[in-house]
């Protein structure tokens, strides 16, 4: 893996990470907030989901 796919994929991932503040920030808001009343137990499954997802799409991108 070379620097420049290394700064590719961050760069992608802030740009999709952005996305939906900028497009519906007030529908963003509202799931930070119900977000912040989640439990640190449920934060963490999702996370944890959240990488699953995306090795398996690594996986099968190879």
């Amino acid at each position: 893996m070379t620097l420049q796919l290394l700064l590719t994929a961050l760069a992608l991932a802030l740009i999709i990470e952005g996305l939906i503040p900028a497009l519906f920030p007030n529908k963003w808001r509202a799931y930070v907030i119900k977000l912040a009343e989640e439990t640190p137990q449920s934060i963490r499954s999702i996370g944890i989901t959240i990488i699953v997802i995306g090795l398996i799409i690594l996986w099968l991108s190879q």
